[in-house]
């Protein structure tokens, strides 16, 4: 079993010969640092079980600290000591995430039996988190909805990459779900327990980026009043996902090469290079080939980055896991929205299937929302949909499978009249939005005959 570590960030020398000594003779791995600048340097190249934090210290104070372990660590177990006793402070370090709260002077013995308590419980935590991940790892795409070939596809080449460290990148459109297949990745590989961080790279200003990706020294630039940490740091022995990196600059994209080439990052305005072990997940809705071709993206960085590819196919070419999606997203709705609804209504389900989806699952999920909201009944009925999406009814007079029967001609004839009919009712009600008395004007008929068509066909209690 590895040697715990522990971190003892103290700027009295004393205290922090006194405190190491201590922990030795536990048999633990120490280290010393007097500032809260040093400590995150630390935390940042390497990992310690524990941190023995002084609350007053030098430049950056021990809650400044504890908040920047907490957002980079937030798993880390960090002990607060001070010389000034206060319930509040204790309080507000407890809140703030500390483990536990010493004021000087302290018994040695009670500091003891805290770090040890500490560590066997993070040591029951993590044995927790691997039988759970170990029952639950091919649930890892429980999330992501799918069944058609394509979908397989992609499913089976992302298992590949679960326990395999290398560089993926997800192409696809917007909307196909790429941070979820990046997600996947990253909470079934041995980096889960540590953080998974997300930047979008066409979301920040150029003149930014530099500084999100890196991060940044205090007075490193005008309203650089504090240190605050990059991406890479914050995502340091985790995954970093680099979304839409197809729309960086081919400057920031140098320095992004420099630093998968190194594994070491300098912030803005920094001196030293900091050491850092992430894993990058990119992913981009334009063909970095192309881009490569045509001088807008570093060929060097392309290769870099396509170690894997992952393609995830348009809805339009999925067209079979459409179904699975709606019912996907009627329970998700049906809990939210606190509705007994059953679902789409067999030609409302026809016109989602056989809509283009420019906007994939994203505008699936937001229809499918939208109808929940206008439905007045258990099944949504097709005039719930956007009107781009009923427009997209065939125009043809028949079905042919329809037809397709042994019914007599006349039968069949009644059939097609009857679509038709329905069809210029519906669209008669589109138009002048669901009122009755208005439609009767439209169509030239009765109150009465408007009504019996609309009972035949199913079209009441719909309009306004």
């Amino acid at each position: 079993m590895a040697q715990e570590r522990i971190l003892v960030v103290e700027d009295d020398a004393s205290m922090g010969f006194f405190l190491s000594e201590a922990m030795r003779k536990e048999g633990y791995e120490v280290d010393v640092v007097g500032s809260g600048e040093e400590a995150l340097e630390r935390i940042a190249q390497d990992l310690f079980n524990v941190v023995i934090l002084d609350l007053k210290l030098p430049s950056m104070d021990g809650m400044e600290v504890l908040a920047n372990i907490k957002v980079t660590n937030p798993e880390m177990v960090v002990i607060m000591i001070t010389a000034h006793g206060s319930k509040d402070i204790a309080i507000e370090a407890i809140r703030k995430g500390a483990y536990d709260y010493f004021t000087k002077p302290f018994g040695i013995n009670e500091m003891r039996v805290v770090v040890k308590r500490a560590l066997e419980r993070g040591q029951l935590e993590d044995e927790i988190k691997r039988l759970r991940e170990t029952v639950d790892k091919r649930r890892g795409f429980y999330n992501i909805v799918g069944n058609s070939k394509a979908m397989r596809d992609v499913f089976d080449i992302a298992e590949t990459v679960f326990d395999n460290d290398i560089t993926v990148l997800i192409t696809g459109e917007s909307g196909t779900g790429k941070e979820l297949i990046a997600e996947a990745i990253h909470y079934n590989s041995p980096r889960r327990a540590k953080t998974f961080v997300k930047l979008n790279c066409v979301a920040i200003p150029e003149t930014l980026l530099e500084s999100e990706l890196f991060g940044y020294e205090k007075g490193a630039f005008t309203g650089a009043t504090r240190q605050k940490l990059g991406k890479f740091e914050l995502a340091n022995h985790g995954t970093l996902m680099l979304d839409e990196i197809g729309d960086m600059s081919l400057t920031t994209q140098a320095k992004l090469l420099r630093v998968l080439q190194e594994r070491e990052v300098e912030r803005v305005g920094g001196i030293n290079p900091i050491k850092v072990d992430v894993r990058i997940i990119a992913s981009t809705n334009h063909d970095l080939s192309q881009l490569v071709r045509e001088q807008r993206f570093r060929e060097d960085l392309y290769f870099r980055l396509n170690v894997l590819p992952i393609h995830i196919p348009p809805l339009r070419e999925r067209k079979e896991d459409i179904p699975l999606l709606v019912d996907h997203f009627v329970s998700l709705y049906k809990t939210k929205f606190h509705k007994d609804i059953e679902g789409f209504a067999d030609d409302a389900m026809d016109l989602l299937i056989n809509y283009s989806w420019p906007g994939n699952v994203r505008e699936l999920e937001n229809v499918v929302q939208r109808a929940f909201i206008l439905s007045k009944e258990r099944v949504i009925q097709e005039w719930s949909l956007p009107p781009e999406i009923r427009r997209q009814r065939k125009e043809s007079f028949f079905d042919m499978e329809k037809l397709e029967t042994g019914l007599p001609f006349n039968e069949k004839v009644e059939m097609v009249v009857g679509e038709v009919e329905k069809k210029l009712i519906i669209q008669a009600l589109d138009k002048v939005g669901w009122k009755r008395e208005k439609v009767v004007s439209l169509l030239g008929i009765s109150l009465k005959t408007l009504y019996n068509k609309m009972k035949k066909y199913g079209l009441l209690d719909q309009s306004s």
